[in-house]
């Protein structure tokens, strides 16, 4: 289903705007995407092999058990964004060699996807990744889906000096090195917090919705612009609008 508009509790708000894409995004010079669970689908569960990785290399670090290295991940990724922050300042931790450990998964449970190469190649302007996630993690995705030609560049952690998002300051340091006008681009991610600070710095934000109710907290405020469940479907119309 494709939808423009924000979701709707009885779901009829969402049915009217069925098969619609926003006019106006003839502006549109950059479009900004998030990875994980936003390029492909969530149903894939990649984050669930990610999560038992760093339970492992919490228990690990700490010599504590498996239990316990949970609750600690848990905690810092809620106070800090991401794990990895709570472990760098708390226990001084490489974030090189952690990000190394808990991406090395596999990607194959992902399937490629030509429609998403397409969509993706019709959006005029440039295509940037803006990923909590490392790079290399971004590229071995984006290679299994078939969309790495497809962008510019990736903004990942480490270029955020370990800073995730939502942290506003993150936004500028990616618009600045991107040289990238806000008002001129749109981004697209599957947290409604992420959105808030692109929204604030005047971007278009689109989201797309996964099942997860966690991940959906603020998806009904003003600055979400665009919602969809078919990422593929809504760049077809988005690029046909703005053109």
């Amino acid at each position: 289903m494709l939808t423009t508009e924000k979701p709707a509790a009885n779901g009829t708000a969402n049915a009217r705007k069925n098969g619609r894409a926003a006019n106006g995004f003839a502006h549109l010079e950059n479009w900004v995407f998030d990875l994980d669970n936003t390029l492909y689908p969530a149903a894939c569960n990649l984050f669930a092999q990610v999560d038992v990785k760093i339970g492992q290399f919490v228990a690990d670090l700490l010599k504590i058990g498996l239990d316990e290295a949970v609750k600690i991940q848990k905690e810092y990724f809620r106070t800090y964004g991401t794990s990895l922050r709570g472990l760098m300042l708390h226990h001084q931790v490489d974030p090189d060699a952690f990000l190394d450990f808990v991406h090395e998964i596999d990607v194959t449970l992902i399937p490629p996807c030509p429609a998403l190469d397409q969509a993706l190649a019709r959006l005029p302007g440039r295509k940037i990744i803006f990923t909590n996630g490392s790079h290399k993690h971004a590229e071995n995705v984006i290679n299994r889906l078939g969309i790495s030609k497809q962008f510019e560049a990736i903004f990942d952690i480490k270029a955020a000096d370990f800073v995730p998002k939502p942290d506003p300051f993150v936004y500028e340091m990616m618009v600045r090195r991107h040289w990238i006008d806000p008002k001129r681009s749109i981004m697209v991610e599957d947290l409604p917090k992420n959105l808030l600070p692109a929204h604030d710095m005047g971007m278009t934000t689109v989201l797309v919705r996964t099942e997860e109710e966690w991940a959906q907290a603020g998806a009904d405020g003003d600055h979400v612009h665009h919602v969809t469940d078919d990422l593929v479907a809504w760049l077809e119309a988005a690029g046909k609008a703005a053109r």
